[in-house]
């Protein structure tokens, strides 16, 4: 039998050939397009916004993968603390998996940094400037004349300093506003090589916003790939309802239509920012942004039929009948998801502001003092995440003996830094019953204990 469907063959931006297909996609409209475009004006007042909030004098969020220093609304994490991130990486890894589980690539449509900035910033001033799909390719087929010099000109000027504009901010999320600020105001022959860094990466945002655009989700991200594994039958996504549609026909004024409600008019397809025809079933270029639903609504109003023949909904919902629901294993994944994320609440609710490791020293065991005690040398490293400076003293916990700092009385901390010092613990001989003792070594700020290191306390074999 002659296979006549072709759709899954090939990608849609790419032609028979192997060549870029270039998409231009109408300017969508309607209920939904509306609601992303709120959404998107706050996701860029909390993006651009972002880096200069502050709380008690830290920024909201900060990854400075150069130094190690990962702040997190307002809280610092060192190196140290990287089992949380581990852990939270988990999480985020089985929240993946469960979203799309459920919804699909419903992240990609709302709230994917490329999605956001393509059609909500990049794409709405090429409307601008150049016109609706029909303009567009008109201009770029045309001469290159007066007005086509002037409007290129425009929109790429706009889109590198809008570019610019973004590598800055992500900058800013790394270093710190108040670093960037630094560089900014200084003498460009100071930052040379750091000024040419920003120029390259704004230059990689205009290409992405300018040329490669659709073919991020569709060659580069992975999670389109994704979809084939962890969508089934009762994912919800955005679809065709074949039910209803089929068969298609084109709509006639004054004539009684006898086919499905589908009239062939292929908006929905015009309006795709990345060229599928959403007739023929979830594909991997489709990342749920809803402008074909708001275009096949439009056409069914306009037609007199029922909206929403392209909708949200399952696979088992169109074909069946059957409504939304949550299957067992949507449950186990809910649940495991909780479990992991009240333990990260847990462990960022209860981190100590001062933490530290404590190691013997090498190549020595122990030491008598006297007749009746027997010491162990230790080196102790200590970091501050607090933004104050400390002075830290130590103290054996639930253990009879003493903690001897060597060369001062206490261990001087600076805010967001880290401090070390050399000690003795001195325990009375009596009192070690085995070859390896378990101390707990208290830390005070003052009089409040601001957190607990274990260490082991090597004695004579008896």
């Amino acid at each position: 039998m002659e296979e006549t469907e072709s759709f899954r063959d090939s990608i849609a931006t790419v032609d028979k050939q192997g060549k870029r297909n270039w998409i231009y996609a109408q300017k969508p409209s309607g209920k939904y397009y509306n609601a992303r475009s709120i959404l998107s004006y706050l996701y860029f007042i909390v993006f651009f916004v972002g880096p200069f909030i502050k709380i008690n004098g830290r920024p909201l969020f900060l990854l400075n993968v150069v130094e190690g220093k990962f702040i997190l609304f307002g809280a610092i994490f060192w190196p140290q603390d990287f089992f949380i991130f581990g852990l939270a990486m988990v999480a985020f890894i089985l929240f993946i998996v469960l979203f799309t589980m459920a919804f699909g690539r419903l992240f990609c449509g709302w709230a994917c940094p490329q999605t956001v900035f393509m059609e909500m910033l990049f794409r709405k001033i090429e409307y601008w400037i150049e016109g609706n799909a029909a303009a567009q390719k008109l201009l770029n087929k045309a001469p290159w004349n007066t007005e086509k010099i002037r409007k290129k000109t425009i929109k790429h000027v706009l889109f590198y300093v809008l570019s610019f504009l973004i590598a800055n901010t992500f900058l800013a999320y790394i270093i710190g506003i108040d670093s960037l600020m630094h560089i900014i105001k200084g003498p460009v022959s100071v930052h040379a090589g750091g000024l040419a860094t920003m120029l390259i990466f704004s230059g990689i945002f205009y290409g992405v916003f300018t040329f490669f655009r659709e073919q991020v989700c569709t060659v580069i991200c992975p999670y389109g790939r994704l979809q084939g594994v962890l969508l089934d039958r009762d994912s919800l996504v955005v679809a065709y309802d074949y039910e209803r549609g089929e068969p298609r026909g084109h709509f006639k004024k004054q004539e009684e239509h006898s086919g499905g409600d589908c009239i062939d008019c292929l908006q929905c397809v015009k309006v795709c920012p990345t060229g599928i025809d959403i007739r023929n079933g979830t594909q991997l270029e489709c990342v749920n942004c809803t402008a074909c639903i708001d275009a096949c609504n439009f056409m069914m109003e306009k037609t007199g039929r029922p909206l929403h023949l392209i909708r949200y909904a399952s696979e088992n919902g169109i074909a069946n009948k059957q409504p939304l629901h949550f299957s067992t294993r949507y449950k186990v994944y809910s649940l495991l998801l909780i479990t992991i994320l009240s333990a990260i609440s847990w462990m960022l609710i209860s981190r100590q502001p001062v933490s530290g490791a404590v190691m013997r020293t090498a190549g020595m065991l122990y030491q008598e003092r006297g007749m009746d005690s027997i010491t162990n040398l230790y080196r102790i490293k200590l970091v501050n995440k607090t933004t104050g400076n400390i002075l830290v003293s130590l103290k054996l916990e639930d253990t009879p003996g003493s903690i001897n700092l060597l060369g001062q009385p206490v261990i001087h901390v600076k805010a967001e830094d880290q401090g070390e010092g050399t000690f003795f613990v001195v325990l009375p001989r009596k009192n070690i019953k085995d070859r390896k003792t378990i101390l707990h070594i208290a830390l005070y700020t003052g009089n409040k204990k601001t957190g607990s290191i274990k260490t082991t306390f090597l004695g004579p074999v008896k």
